[in-house]
């Protein structure tokens, strides 16, 4: 896939340096993935197309390198004229993660897409806040988005008014530049020491994001993911891998899920921008990346 595409907001030694990174830490300590799980990932994608019946005829033989070049400029046109002309993507490393099959689904779709979601980081409230707002506007107005997808960090920390206030920052920034935003819920994880004192904020972070949104006048909206995770932490789905051995990011099978559900739920707030079939840019090579670690 095209690398450019997806960036840091910071890079992983410049996070490191800054804070403690859990996620890295007990993504370390899991082991990284061998040879034959990485031989495997084509079958896990082609048994997601099968399981979730993302595409009509979808068979165990979809591997497609690619769009086709005539559907995705038709699907340009159509989401150029129904608001969803470029996509800009805000959140931490989970996020990162989600963003390797969005940015090939949303090619996949006509859309142009961008990453900004940040390694240790990339959260509008909570620690270490404020240095990522020191850039935050410039990055949003520069990216020139329609819409501004922020999945709600593992970093949300606060109290229910410091959320509410970063949220409510966040919207104002996004509406300056005219796009749109929409809040998404993060994936459930498995606490370890460095989180566990912070759940009860975590669990605050979707009610805050859901008011925000219903008081925003149309100029945001919010999605929960819970139908894509459930309401905890679950390693495994259907025999596959689908969230990380390390309890917070996600697997390609759980990422892919995502990037689905997801498209789908903005095409019924984007009518004429159409999802592409899973089958366009499931298995184009995104999900052997070396940033899905515990798999």
């Amino acid at each position: 896939m095209s690398q450019h595409l997806i960036r840091s907001a910071r890079s992983d030694r410049e996070a490191a340096a800054e804070r403690p990174n859990t996620h890295d830490e007990r993504t370390s300590a899991s082991g990284g993935r061998s040879l034959a799980a990485m031989r495997g990932l084509p079958r896990v994608l082609t048994g997601l197309l099968a399981l979730t019946a993302l595409t009509a005829g979808c068979s165990a033989a979809a591997t497609s390198d690619a769009p086709a070049g005539g559907a995705a400029s038709s699907a340009a046109g159509a989401s150029a004229d129904h608001g969803l002309s470029r996509v800009l993507l805000l959140g931490d490393s989970v996020a990162v993660g989600q963003a390797l099959p969005m940015a090939d689904a949303f090619a996949a779709s006509g859309v142009e897409f961008e990453s900004i979601a940040s390694e240790g980081g990339g959260n509008v409230v909570g620690p270490f806040a404020e240095e990522q707002w020191a850039e935050l506007p410039g990055e949003i107005a520069a990216a020139e988005p329609a819409v501004v997808i922020y999945q709600i960090t593992t970093y949300d920390w606060g109290t229910e008014e410091e959320q509410r206030t970063g949220y409510e920052r966040l919207l104002s920034t996004v509406a300056e530049t005219g796009a749109d935003l929409v809040f998404v819920t993060m994936p459930p994880i498995e606490p370890d020491d460095f989180y566990r004192p912070h759940m009860s904020e975590l669990a605050r972070t979707a009610d805050v994001a859901r008011a925000v949104a219903e008081d925003s006048d149309g100029r945001a909206h919010f999605l929960d993911a819970g139908a894509v995770w459930g309401d905890t932490y679950q390693r495994t789905r259907d025999g596959r891998a689908d969230r990380s051995t390390d309890g917070i990011h996600t697997c390609p099978q759980g990422a892919a899920r995502f990037t689905d559900w997801l498209l789908t739920e903005l095409a019924g707030r984007y009518p004429g921008f159409g999802p592409a079939p899973a089958e366009q840019w499931a298995n184009t090579g995104w999900s052997a990346d070396e940033h899905y670690n515990g798999c």
